[in-house]
């Protein structure tokens, strides 16, 4: 299964969580750039699991392998191959219930879309592992944008209602000694983006953005400025008015006194800072028990998730929602760049 992106910077994801590799094949790098291959270990390490007991306790280096596209940490134009081997699989933790879906997780529509009867060790090929090669897409095309003076910053909003990083840390602990999960709320904001990206209608940059985050497995929504306290605003509160830098002369200098649009009007940058924010979903799986259907004998029947998995995948997610934003900006950028 190949999962593909972009029209320029075109992305294409393969592998499994629990094969013996995932990768990347990623196309429209310039000949001649740079890696700073330092940067992007640093940033593949923020998503890493195994890293803190806020995590998995799955313990993968992450290290990305480059076959094709760069050499001599100089990006050679042609499509760049990039696998990560997975090392630290336990397919075994799975076997209880490998006929039965676990709630919360893709595993049923997954079922019947392949008509079998055996849930993927680890969710297969829709399993939140797969972030891991998004995430080497996506520390490229962050590193792109900065030289172009773009930058991408994301943090966690939210985790479990809470705000404070001390009561965001013991309510996941919290919620792991209960077998249970949290999820919370993921800001981003982007910066230098120039106004006029983007297109009308379907390529519009709230699309493409919205496009590449939900490739994100944890992610149910998505909102833009004000959002949806958008709907109880009146227009005089909502419109974003504007106004010229004192000795401006040129579109550089125009600004706006509030961002409730997040950045975007008609599907395009207004020159303001985009701003986002995504709804990450509680783990699925968890330690207490849940009702499902045994897709084998379809009778009902009680399973517990057991194995190694995030009581809050919001932390991990931070790197995943830079890494879609980027690569969802640069193509457009490049998109444009070519019809010009």
């Amino acid at each position: 299964m190949i999962n593909t992106f972009g029209s320029i910077f075109v992305i294409k994801i393969f592998g499994e969580s629990h094969g013996p590799e995932i990768g990347v094949q990623i196309e429209g790098v310039p000949r001649g750039k740079e890696l700073d291959i330092k940067k992007l270990r640093s940033f593949l390490d923020r998503r890493a699991p195994g890293r803190s007991e806020l995590s998995s306790g799955r313990c993968e280096d992450d290290t990305p392998e480059f076959l094709t596209g760069i050499k001599e940490g100089v990006f050679s134009g042609d499509p760049i191959i990039a696998v990560i081997k997975n090392k630290d699989a336990r397919s075994k933790d799975y076997s209880a219930f490998k006929n039965t879906p676990r709630p919360g997780h893709a595993d049923f529509p997954a079922m019947v879309r392949a008509k079998s009867d055996t849930v993927p060790p680890g969710g297969g090929a829709f399993s939140g592992r797969m972030t891991a090669p998004l995430c080497i897409a996506g520390g490229i095309a962050l590193q792109l944008l900065g030289e172009r003076g773009i930058e991408v910053q994301a943090g966690i909003a939210s985790i479990g209602g809470f705000t404070e990083e001390e009561q965001m840390r013991e309510a996941v602990l919290k919620a792991k000694e209960a077998g249970d999960s949290l999820g919370g709320i993921i800001s981003c904001t982007v910066t230098g983006l120039p106004a006029g990206v983007g297109e009308p209608m379907f390529d519009g940059l709230e699309n493409k953005i919205a496009q590449a985050v939900f490739a994100i497995p944890a992610v149910k929504g998505i909102e833009f400025g004000a959002g949806f306290a958008a709907a109880g605003m009146k227009g005089s509160e909502n419109n974003d008015e504007y106004f010229i830098r004192e000795g401006g002369s040129q579109c550089s200098d125009i600004y706006t006194r509030t961002n409730n649009a997040g950045g975007i009007l008609g599907g395009m940058s207004t020159g303001m800072p985009v701003e986002l924010r995504v709804a990450v979903k509680p783990t699925p799986s968890i330690v207490k028990p849940q009702r499902s259907v045994n897709m084998n004998s379809f009778k009902e029947e009680e399973i517990r998730v057991t194995g190694r998995h995030d009581p809050c995948i919001v932390p991990r997610a931070v790197p995943c929602v830079e890494a879609a934003v980027a690569i969802a900006i640069y193509d457009l950028l490049l998109w444009m760049e070519k019809r010009e």
